[in-house]
């Protein structure tokens, strides 16, 4: 049997780690790779910012090269901090949770719009699309202009998402990503609620690191 999928939260949030684990918790396959969700303790309380964002690549590096064990790794902050270093320092595979979602959202429709965190998180995630040369599927991105612990807690984050899925099919999405990771626990409601796919990210990265450990054990 494979080593665990290490799923990181690369912020210091237990209550985002927490809510990562509800929503892998039916991904476990008997026989399968076990799923652990670890929390970086290094990392800000919210990764809400590129200096955020930049803070964590090496003790995320550190944390990966610390667990030889792991069969496979995602970085559960949407952008992907630190997945190139990360990938450069550890033999296992490594998805960001950015990446896999994006890819996932268009392999259920045309264009895809995102929820983001804040509007200074889009310039960094249409960076990131960029080199992915994804731009031209993207219908749009809108942000729900709250912090990673509220979109995690907040009473009104239900309702807020709502709105902002909304928006996103006007403008022609087709399917709708959960841009943080603190997102999650809202999933399911939200695409009864849109009538679209909702791509949780971090679920998307964990069906490719269980696919790729899966085919590679045949």
């Amino acid at each position: 049997m494979t080593g665990p999928i290490v799923v990181i939260n690369p912020n210091s949030n237990q209550a985002v780690t927490d809510g990562l684990r509800d929503a892998l918790a039916t991904f476990s396959l008997q026989g399968g790779p076990a799923i652990e969700c670890l929390t970086l303790k290094e990392g800000p309380f919210g990764i809400e910012s590129q200096r955020d964002s930049d803070s964590v690549i090496l003790p995320l590096a550190a944390l990966m090269q610390s667990r030889p064990d792991a069969g496979a790794f995602v970085i559960a902050c949407y952008s992907d901090p630190g997945i190139d270093t990360c990938r450069s320092v550890v033999p296992q595979p490594v998805f960001g949770i950015q990446e896999s979602g994006v890819l996932t959202a268009m392999a259920r429709a045309d264009r895809f719009g995102v929820i983001a965190l804040a509007d200074g998180s889009i310039p960094r995630h249409r960076r990131y699309m960029a080199r992915m040369q994804v731009l031209d599927r993207l219908a749009c991105e809108i942000a729900l202009n709250m912090s990673v612990d509220e979109s995690a807690r907040g009473q009104g984050t239900f309702v807020r998402l709502v709105e902002v899925g909304t928006s996103l099919k006007a403008h022609g999405a087709g399917a709708v990503i959960l841009g943080c990771a603190g997102m999650a626990r809202h999933h399911a409601a939200l695409e009864a609620e849109l009538g679209v796919p909702v791509i949780d990210p971090t679920q998307a990265a964990v069906t490719m690191a269980l696919g790729a450990l899966l085919a590679a054990s045949v």
